[in-house]
């Protein structure tokens, strides 16, 4: 993204007109991993004048070379991403956003850096991170009833549709498409997304979703929390599709027995949410969601190995998360045996 002095000049001289700087060096910048769709690099600046004035760390968020259709823009996740910071949701902090491309070639926003972890496997693996996990488990579900405090309309989030109906039957016609538009027969999603059409909920509120709350979208160290990131696929939604997408067995990792993300009891993560929700928790409208989560997991899978396959960006990680479907579809069958089934 940033291969080039000029790139690099330029880069300086809009941070020092955003900034309101006299003079800003960018002194490191540096790749970080653990994007799945979007291209994250930390920029080390040292800058002069201005309410950023000192040695300063942030994060250039940006579109990668391909991407996935159902992902906000640069923009509109920026916004998203104001507008919880707004309400005092833990994220880091947005500051600049860029729309023109004939700076970097890319629309991207920058953000303040936060430190932590926040692979998957290894935030279940490592036990001293986190702090007491059930505490950790109950402020993850504390944070995201702050999200879903969050009801249409918001001024800055007219671009997201408001569902005309219930948030699952246009997830369920939504996924289905997906799965049309691939090359290949998939019938276990298939049946799956069937199930979906016989088990839908009871119309629930509508509120802001993250779309994407798991384990591996949070940053925490030794002590806790520090941030929740990647709002991209970010709507107005089920509030219950949060809570399915957090407890679902994929985001587990090796920890099964864990059912709120691998890290700790699923009532410790409820006591949270509710604790600090108006909303109630509707047990069978988190299972539909759950099951979801896995159907649109697939999915995502697929889509993921399609851009390596496709040339349009060669990558190890893309190709091997193509591999995860044959799991995923048995648990998707393990959860929708004729016995779970409403109405034959």
């Amino acid at each position: 993204m940033i291969e080039t002095a000029s790139q690099r000049e330029k880069l300086e001289a809009w941070l020092k007109q955003v900034a309101s700087a006299d003079k800003v060096e960018i002194t490191a910048i540096k790749t970080l991993t653990g994007g799945a769709v979007q291209e994250n690099w930390k920029l080390s600046c040292h800058i002069e004048g201005g309410t950023e004035s000192g040695e300063q760390h942030y994060v250039l968020r940006c579109d990668a070379p391909s991407g996935i259709s159902v992902s906000l823009s640069r923009s509109e996740e920026f916004k998203v991403l104001s507008t919880v910071h707004a309400v005092g949701v833990t994220v880091p902090e947005p500051l600049w956003l860029c729309d023109d491309l004939e700076l970097l070639g890319r629309p991207f926003y920058i953000m303040r850096l936060v430190d932590g972890i926040a692979l998957g496997p290894k935030i279940v693996k490592t036990l001293s991170l986190g702090g007491d996990r059930e505490a950790l488990g109950w402020k993850l579900g504390a944070e995201l009833a702050k999200i879903h405090s969050i009801q249409p309309p918001v001024n800055g989030l007219e671009f997201l549709s408001i569902p005309d109906d219930h948030p699952s039957t246009r997830m369920i016609q939504q996924l289905q498409n997906q799965l049309d538009s691939l090359d290949t027969t998939h019938p276990v999603l298939e049946w799956g997304l069937r199930w979906a059409e016989y088990n839908l909920p009871q119309k629930n509120i509508i509120t802001l979703v993250h779309q994407d709350y798991r384990t591996g979208n949070y940053l925490i160290d030794e002590t806790g929390l520090n941030g929740i990131l990647d709002w991209e696929f970010s709507g107005w939604g089920d509030p219950m599709s949060d809570i399915g997408w957090f407890c679902a067995e994929c985001w587990r990792f090796s920890r099964p027995d864990l059912e709120a993300g691998g890290i700790t009891t699923r009532q410790s993560f409820y006591k949270g949410y509710l604790k600090t929700s108006e909303c109630s928790i509707d047990e069978q409208a988190v299972y539909f969601w759950e099951v979801i989560a896995h159907i649109r997991w697939a999915i995502i899978t697929l889509q993921q190995a399609n851009r390596h396959l496709s040339g349009a960006q060669l990558s190890l990680e893309l190709a091997l998360t193509g591999r995860l479907l044959p799991s995923i579809e048995s648990q998707i069958l393990n959860m929708t045996s004729p016995a779970t089934w409403k109405t034959a």
